[in-house]
Protein backbone atom coordinates (compact mmCIF):
# COMPACT_ATOMS: atom_id res chain seq x y z
CA UNK A 1 0.00 0.00 0.00
CA UNK A 2 1.04 3.49 -0.70
CA UNK A 3 1.71 6.11 1.71
CA UNK A 4 0.11 9.44 0.77
CA UNK A 5 2.55 12.42 -0.28
CA UNK A 6 2.31 13.68 3.74
CA UNK A 7 3.29 10.46 5.05
CA UNK A 8 6.06 10.27 2.95
CA UNK A 9 7.38 12.97 3.88
CA UNK A 10 6.94 12.14 7.28
CA UNK A 11 8.58 9.42 6.69
CA UNK A 12 11.54 11.09 5.11
CA UNK A 13 11.90 13.71 7.54
CA UNK A 14 12.18 11.02 10.39
CA UNK A 15 14.48 8.52 8.54
CA UNK A 16 16.72 11.78 7.69
CA UNK A 17 16.38 12.91 11.05
CA UNK A 18 17.36 10.04 12.36
CA UNK A 19 20.17 8.94 10.12
CA UNK A 20 21.60 12.86 10.93
CA UNK A 21 21.21 11.92 14.64
CA UNK A 22 23.72 9.26 13.81
CA UNK A 23 26.08 10.71 11.66
CA UNK A 24 26.52 13.62 13.91
CA UNK A 25 26.81 11.59 17.26
CA UNK A 26 29.81 9.42 15.46
CA UNK A 27 31.95 12.36 14.01
CA UNK A 28 31.63 15.88 15.36
CA UNK A 29 30.77 14.93 18.98
CA UNK A 30 33.05 12.14 18.89
CA UNK A 31 36.30 13.69 20.55
CA UNK A 32 33.96 15.43 23.12
CA UNK A 33 34.06 11.87 25.34
CA UNK A 34 36.84 10.20 22.93
CA UNK A 35 39.48 12.37 22.79
CA UNK A 36 41.09 12.13 26.30
CA UNK A 37 41.45 8.31 25.94
CA UNK A 38 42.76 8.55 22.44
CA UNK A 39 45.25 11.00 23.70
CA UNK A 40 46.47 8.52 26.13
CA UNK A 41 46.26 5.48 24.19
CA UNK A 42 48.45 6.91 21.30
CA UNK A 43 50.31 9.43 23.23
CA UNK A 44 49.80 12.14 21.69
CA UNK A 45 48.41 15.46 22.68
CA UNK A 46 44.98 16.24 22.73
CA UNK A 47 45.51 20.03 21.43
CA UNK A 48 47.27 17.99 18.35
CA UNK A 49 44.19 15.54 18.52
CA UNK A 50 42.05 18.68 18.10
CA UNK A 51 44.41 19.81 15.43
CA UNK A 52 43.34 17.06 13.24
CA UNK A 53 39.45 17.79 13.91
CA UNK A 54 39.57 21.27 12.98
CA UNK A 55 41.64 20.17 10.19
CA UNK A 56 38.43 17.69 8.70
CA UNK A 57 36.40 20.75 9.41
CA UNK A 58 38.49 23.13 6.95
CA UNK A 59 38.21 19.74 4.40
CA UNK A 60 34.18 20.30 4.32
CA UNK A 61 35.01 23.98 3.63
CA UNK A 62 36.92 22.68 0.58
CA UNK A 63 34.73 19.91 -0.64
CA UNK A 64 31.26 21.92 -0.07
CA UNK A 65 30.45 22.87 -3.70
CA UNK A 66 31.27 19.91 -5.55
CA UNK A 67 29.43 17.82 -3.26
CA UNK A 68 26.48 20.50 -3.72
CA UNK A 69 26.64 19.78 -7.13
CA UNK A 70 26.38 15.99 -7.15
CA UNK A 71 23.36 16.85 -5.26
CA UNK A 72 22.15 19.17 -7.89
CA UNK A 73 22.56 16.43 -10.34
CA UNK A 74 21.12 13.56 -8.91
CA UNK A 75 19.65 14.06 -5.74
CA UNK A 76 21.31 13.36 -1.73
CA UNK A 77 20.60 9.62 -1.24
CA UNK A 78 23.25 8.45 -3.44
CA UNK A 79 25.82 11.04 -1.85
CA UNK A 80 24.04 9.96 1.55
CA UNK A 81 24.45 6.93 1.68
CA UNK A 82 28.07 7.38 0.19
CA UNK A 83 28.68 9.22 3.88
CA UNK A 84 27.66 6.13 5.80
CA UNK A 85 30.28 3.87 4.07
CA UNK A 86 33.08 6.70 4.23
CA UNK A 87 31.91 7.50 8.02
CA UNK A 88 32.43 3.96 9.02
CA UNK A 89 35.96 3.68 6.71
CA UNK A 90 36.77 6.06 9.01
CA UNK A 91 35.67 5.38 12.22
CA UNK A 92 37.54 2.09 11.15
CA UNK A 93 40.53 3.70 10.44
CA UNK A 94 40.56 5.52 13.99
CA UNK A 95 40.36 2.23 15.66
CA UNK A 96 43.12 0.95 13.94
CA UNK A 97 45.40 4.03 14.53
CA UNK A 98 48.91 3.51 15.72
CA UNK A 99 50.36 7.17 16.41
CA UNK A 100 49.97 10.70 15.20
CA UNK A 101 49.85 9.92 10.91
CA UNK A 102 47.45 7.25 10.69
CA UNK A 103 45.42 9.57 13.61
CA UNK A 104 45.58 12.70 11.21
CA UNK A 105 44.94 9.88 8.06
CA UNK A 106 41.28 8.79 9.96
CA UNK A 107 40.68 11.96 10.41
CA UNK A 108 40.96 13.08 6.96
CA UNK A 109 38.70 10.17 5.75
CA UNK A 110 36.06 11.56 8.56
CA UNK A 111 36.30 15.03 7.20
CA UNK A 112 35.24 13.58 3.31
CA UNK A 113 32.53 12.02 5.38
CA UNK A 114 31.32 14.58 7.23
CA UNK A 115 31.28 17.08 4.44
CA UNK A 116 28.80 14.36 2.49
CA UNK A 117 26.60 13.47 5.15
CA UNK A 118 26.08 16.09 7.56
CA UNK A 119 23.52 18.71 7.50
CA UNK A 120 24.41 20.83 4.36
CA UNK A 121 24.06 17.05 2.53
CA UNK A 122 20.72 16.83 3.63
CA UNK A 123 18.97 20.15 3.32
CA UNK A 124 20.23 19.91 -0.25
CA UNK A 125 19.46 16.55 -0.38
CA UNK A 126 15.73 17.45 0.65
CA UNK A 127 15.20 20.68 -1.51
CA UNK A 128 16.20 18.17 -4.19
CA UNK A 129 12.95 16.23 -3.28
CA UNK A 130 10.94 18.76 -2.22
CA UNK A 131 11.74 22.24 -3.78
CA UNK A 132 10.38 25.53 -2.37
CA UNK A 133 8.08 22.99 0.27
CA UNK A 134 11.48 21.59 1.69
CA UNK A 135 11.71 24.21 4.43
CA UNK A 136 9.10 22.11 7.00
CA UNK A 137 11.23 19.34 6.42
CA UNK A 138 14.51 20.93 6.54
CA UNK A 139 12.54 22.33 10.10
CA UNK A 140 12.05 19.01 11.10
CA UNK A 141 15.47 17.11 10.61
CA UNK A 142 16.88 19.55 13.18
CA UNK A 143 14.32 19.16 15.27
CA UNK A 144 15.37 15.59 15.42
CA UNK A 145 18.65 15.84 15.38
CA UNK A 146 19.05 18.83 17.81
CA UNK A 147 19.17 15.58 19.95
CA UNK A 148 22.53 14.18 18.77
CA UNK A 149 24.47 14.96 21.43
CA UNK A 150 22.18 13.55 24.08
CA UNK A 151 22.15 10.69 22.30
CA UNK A 152 25.49 10.63 21.10
CA UNK A 153 28.03 11.54 24.31
CA UNK A 154 26.10 9.08 26.83
CA UNK A 155 26.03 6.10 23.94
CA UNK A 156 29.92 7.03 23.00
CA UNK A 157 30.90 6.98 26.86
CA UNK A 158 29.26 3.46 27.37
CA UNK A 159 30.70 2.19 24.03
CA UNK A 160 34.10 3.55 25.69
CA UNK A 161 33.51 1.62 29.05
CA UNK A 162 32.32 -1.37 27.74
CA UNK A 163 34.78 -2.04 24.86
CA UNK A 164 37.80 0.72 24.93
CA UNK A 165 38.00 3.20 22.72
CA UNK A 166 38.80 1.50 19.86
CA UNK A 167 35.49 -0.44 20.62
CA UNK A 168 33.59 2.57 20.90
CA UNK A 169 34.93 3.75 16.73
CA UNK A 170 34.29 0.06 15.73
CA UNK A 171 30.61 0.68 17.71
CA UNK A 172 29.71 3.54 15.70
CA UNK A 173 31.33 2.29 12.37
CA UNK A 174 28.58 -0.83 12.25
CA UNK A 175 26.04 1.71 12.86
CA UNK A 176 26.62 3.79 10.22
CA UNK A 177 26.71 0.72 8.28
CA UNK A 178 24.23 -1.48 9.10
CA UNK A 179 21.62 1.25 10.77
CA UNK A 180 22.50 4.86 8.44
CA UNK A 181 22.83 3.15 5.21
CA UNK A 182 19.93 1.24 5.13
CA UNK A 183 17.43 3.60 6.04
CA UNK A 184 19.14 6.42 3.55
CA UNK A 185 19.07 3.43 0.81
CA UNK A 186 15.23 2.37 1.50
CA UNK A 187 13.53 5.09 2.90
CA UNK A 188 14.89 8.61 1.26
CA UNK A 189 13.10 8.99 -2.14
CA UNK A 190 15.13 10.37 -5.24
CA UNK A 191 13.74 13.32 -6.53
CA UNK A 192 10.57 12.10 -8.77
CA UNK A 193 11.89 14.41 -11.48
CA UNK A 194 15.25 15.32 -13.07
CA UNK A 195 16.92 18.11 -11.54
CA UNK A 196 17.50 20.86 -14.20
CA UNK A 197 20.18 22.97 -13.66
CA UNK A 198 20.16 27.04 -13.28
CA UNK A 199 21.04 27.47 -17.21
CA UNK A 200 18.13 25.23 -17.92
CA UNK A 201 15.38 27.12 -15.87
CA UNK A 202 16.43 30.28 -14.10
CA UNK A 203 14.73 31.45 -10.74
CA UNK A 204 13.29 34.72 -10.35
CA UNK A 205 15.65 37.49 -9.71
CA UNK A 206 17.68 37.59 -6.50
CA UNK A 207 19.93 40.06 -4.37
CA UNK A 208 23.05 40.10 -6.69
CA UNK A 209 25.30 40.54 -3.36
CA UNK A 210 23.11 37.50 -1.43
CA UNK A 211 25.91 35.35 -1.71
CA UNK A 212 28.33 37.70 -0.16
CA UNK A 213 26.56 39.12 2.02
CA UNK A 214 24.95 35.36 3.71
CA UNK A 215 28.52 33.88 3.35
CA UNK A 216 29.28 36.73 5.89
CA UNK A 217 26.51 36.08 8.06
CA UNK A 218 26.83 32.55 8.65
CA UNK A 219 30.51 32.80 8.66
CA UNK A 220 30.07 35.17 12.04
CA UNK A 221 27.33 32.81 12.81
CA UNK A 222 29.55 29.93 12.57
CA UNK A 223 32.45 31.96 14.59
CA UNK A 224 30.29 32.55 17.34
CA UNK A 225 28.73 28.87 17.55
CA UNK A 226 31.96 26.99 17.34
CA UNK A 227 33.15 29.58 20.46
CA UNK A 228 30.49 29.03 22.84
CA UNK A 229 30.54 25.42 22.14
CA UNK A 230 34.07 25.56 23.28
CA UNK A 231 33.66 27.85 25.43
CA UNK A 232 30.77 28.70 27.35
CA UNK A 233 31.12 26.71 30.90
CA UNK A 234 34.50 28.51 30.99
CA UNK A 235 32.60 32.19 30.23
CA UNK A 236 30.14 31.57 33.01
CA UNK A 237 33.23 30.87 35.55
CA UNK A 238 34.49 33.93 34.48
CA UNK A 239 31.09 35.83 35.32
CA UNK A 240 31.29 34.26 38.80
CA UNK A 241 29.34 31.05 38.72
CA UNK A 242 31.10 28.24 40.63
CA UNK A 243 31.94 24.88 37.90
CA UNK A 244 28.56 22.96 38.79
CA UNK A 245 26.61 25.62 38.08
CA UNK A 246 28.08 26.67 34.91
CA UNK A 247 28.05 23.25 33.85
CA UNK A 248 24.31 23.20 34.71
CA UNK A 249 23.46 26.23 32.97
CA UNK A 250 25.50 25.60 29.60
CA UNK A 251 23.46 22.52 29.38
CA UNK A 252 20.22 24.22 28.84
CA UNK A 253 21.63 25.41 25.38
CA UNK A 254 20.41 21.91 24.07
CA UNK A 255 17.01 22.61 25.43
CA UNK A 256 16.77 25.91 24.19
CA UNK A 257 17.97 25.33 20.81
CA UNK A 258 14.82 22.51 20.25
CA UNK A 259 12.34 24.92 22.02
CA UNK A 260 13.10 27.12 19.27
CA UNK A 261 13.15 24.78 15.89
CA UNK A 262 10.03 23.75 18.21
CA UNK A 263 8.51 27.22 17.48
CA UNK A 264 9.79 27.84 13.87
CA UNK A 265 7.90 24.31 12.98
CA UNK A 266 4.83 25.79 14.82
CA UNK A 267 4.72 29.55 14.20
CA UNK A 268 7.67 31.22 12.48
CA UNK A 269 7.70 28.94 9.21
CA UNK A 270 4.90 31.91 8.69
CA UNK A 271 7.07 34.36 8.72
CA UNK A 272 9.67 34.66 5.99
CA UNK A 273 12.89 33.66 6.83
CA UNK A 274 15.31 37.00 6.89
CA UNK A 275 12.55 37.65 9.34
CA UNK A 276 13.18 34.80 11.81
CA UNK A 277 16.79 35.66 11.00
CA UNK A 278 17.23 38.53 11.54
CA UNK A 279 15.42 37.89 15.72
CA UNK A 280 17.89 34.62 15.65
CA UNK A 281 21.07 37.00 15.24
CA UNK A 282 19.89 39.38 18.14
CA UNK A 283 19.45 37.09 20.60
CA UNK A 284 23.68 36.49 21.26
CA UNK A 285 23.95 40.03 21.51
CA UNK A 286 21.39 40.58 23.57
CA UNK A 287 22.68 37.57 26.09
CA UNK A 288 25.99 38.76 25.86
CA UNK A 289 24.56 41.87 27.39
CA UNK A 290 22.47 40.27 29.69
CA UNK A 291 25.66 37.80 31.21
CA UNK A 292 27.92 41.15 31.31
CA UNK A 293 25.29 43.17 33.25
CA UNK A 294 24.37 40.78 35.63
CA UNK A 295 27.17 38.34 35.89
CA UNK A 296 26.27 34.60 37.15
CA UNK A 297 22.41 35.24 38.14
CA UNK A 298 22.44 35.64 34.23
CA UNK A 299 24.02 32.42 32.73
CA UNK A 300 21.05 30.57 32.47
CA UNK A 301 19.33 33.10 30.06
CA UNK A 302 22.32 33.33 28.17
CA UNK A 303 22.80 29.79 27.81
CA UNK A 304 18.98 29.68 26.72
CA UNK A 305 18.64 33.12 24.15
CA UNK A 306 21.96 31.62 22.71
CA UNK A 307 20.76 28.45 22.52
CA UNK A 308 17.53 29.62 20.87
CA UNK A 309 19.12 31.82 18.55
CA UNK A 310 21.46 29.09 17.53
CA UNK A 311 18.91 26.66 17.02
CA UNK A 312 16.83 28.89 14.70
CA UNK A 313 20.11 30.05 12.65
CA UNK A 314 20.74 26.40 11.59
CA UNK A 315 17.21 26.29 9.95
CA UNK A 316 18.33 29.14 8.50
CA UNK A 317 21.63 28.16 6.83
CA UNK A 318 18.91 25.82 5.20
CA UNK A 319 15.98 28.10 4.48
CA UNK A 320 17.12 31.42 3.52
CA UNK A 321 19.45 30.24 0.55
CA UNK A 322 16.06 28.67 -0.69
CA UNK A 323 14.07 31.67 -0.74
CA UNK A 324 16.07 33.67 -1.83
CA UNK A 325 17.40 31.43 -4.56
CA UNK A 326 14.95 28.73 -5.25
CA UNK A 327 15.41 24.94 -5.79
CA UNK A 328 17.66 25.36 -9.00
CA UNK A 329 21.24 25.17 -7.85
CA UNK A 330 20.67 25.02 -4.13
CA UNK A 331 23.49 22.29 -3.25
CA UNK A 332 26.05 24.08 -4.88
CA UNK A 333 24.87 27.09 -3.66
CA UNK A 334 24.65 26.76 -0.25
CA UNK A 335 28.02 24.86 -0.19
CA UNK A 336 29.77 27.92 -1.48
CA UNK A 337 27.75 30.23 1.17
CA UNK A 338 28.86 27.60 4.20
CA UNK A 339 32.28 27.86 3.27
CA UNK A 340 33.27 30.78 5.49
CA UNK A 341 31.25 29.22 8.27
CA UNK A 342 32.86 26.06 8.36
CA UNK A 343 36.28 28.07 8.36
CA UNK A 344 35.58 30.06 10.95
CA UNK A 345 33.85 27.53 13.20
CA UNK A 346 36.88 25.38 13.08
CA UNK A 347 39.07 28.56 13.81
CA UNK A 348 37.28 29.74 16.96
CA UNK A 349 37.86 27.55 19.82
CA UNK A 350 41.51 28.53 19.18
CA UNK A 351 41.49 32.45 18.38
CA UNK A 352 38.13 32.86 21.07
CA UNK A 353 39.82 31.31 24.08
CA UNK A 354 42.95 33.67 22.73
CA UNK A 355 40.68 36.24 23.68
CA UNK A 356 39.53 35.05 26.54
CA UNK A 357 42.88 34.92 28.16
CA UNK A 358 43.59 38.94 27.20
CA UNK A 359 40.05 40.15 27.80
CA UNK A 360 37.93 37.49 30.29
CA UNK A 361 34.54 38.01 30.06
CA UNK A 362 34.72 41.17 27.69
CA UNK A 363 35.92 38.75 24.49
CA UNK A 364 31.81 39.02 24.89
CA UNK A 365 31.99 41.87 23.44
CA UNK A 366 33.41 40.33 19.93
CA UNK A 367 31.09 37.57 20.18
CA UNK A 368 28.24 39.89 20.36
CA UNK A 369 29.51 42.65 17.99
CA UNK A 370 29.71 39.87 14.77
CA UNK A 371 26.19 38.87 16.01
CA UNK A 372 25.08 42.31 15.34
CA UNK A 373 27.39 43.04 12.18
CA UNK A 374 25.71 39.75 10.64
CA UNK A 375 22.30 41.39 11.77
CA UNK A 376 23.17 44.43 10.18
CA UNK A 377 24.77 43.00 6.94
CA UNK A 378 21.30 41.77 6.17
CA UNK A 379 20.16 45.32 5.95
CA UNK A 380 22.18 45.27 2.29
CA UNK A 381 19.61 42.34 0.77
CA UNK A 382 17.37 43.91 -1.21
CA UNK A 383 14.75 41.80 -2.38
CA UNK A 384 11.96 43.55 -4.76
CA UNK A 385 8.70 43.18 -3.75
CA UNK A 386 7.91 41.40 -7.56
CA UNK A 387 10.74 38.76 -7.11
CA UNK A 388 9.34 38.04 -3.66
CA UNK A 389 6.07 37.40 -5.06
CA UNK A 390 7.65 35.51 -8.30
CA UNK A 391 8.75 33.13 -4.99
CA UNK A 392 6.04 32.66 -3.82
CA UNK A 393 7.24 34.37 -0.23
Amino acid sequence: MSLSRPSRKALTVAALGTTQTLAWASSYYLPAILADPIAAGLGVSKPMLFGFFSASLLLQAALGPAIGRAIDRSGGRGVLMVSNLVLAAGLVALGLARGPLSLGCAWIVLGFGMAMGLYDSAFAALTAIYGREARSAITGITLIAGFASTVGWPVSAWLAGAFGWRGACFGWAAVSLLVCLPINRFLIPKPAAPIMTEAVRPDAPAPANGMVVLGFVFGAVGFVTGAMAAHLPHLFELAGATTTAAIAAAALMGPAQVAARLFEFGVSKRLHPLVSTRIALFLHPLAAVLLGALGAPAAAGFAILHGAGNGLLTISRGTLPLALYGPIGYGRRTGIIVAPARVTTAAAPLLFGLLISRLGLGALFVSAGLGLAALAALAFLRVEPEAAAARGD
